[in-house]
């Protein structure tokens, strides 16, 4: 399966997985940025993302850990 920035519950799901003692409210979104970039299933063009997608991936994260 392969990964894009709107893909963001399911990179939510992964970061829940990869990171999971992260507190997502703590990390910055350069950080979160890397953090994506890094999941193995991640395939899109680092060019295409935004703050406003990185904001989504942040709460959809913060959801998936309540």
């Amino acid at each position: 399966m392969s990964l894009k920035w709107v893909d963001v519950y399911d990179i939510a799901i992964e970061l829940c997985d990869k990171f999971p003692d992260q507190d997502p409210m703590q990390v910055s979104f350069p950080d979160l940025y890397s953090m994506v970039m890094d999941l193995e299933e991640f395939d899109d063009d680092p060019a295409r993302c935004g703050e406003k997608i990185l904001e989504g991936i942040q709460m959809a994260w913060i959801e998936e850990r309540e």
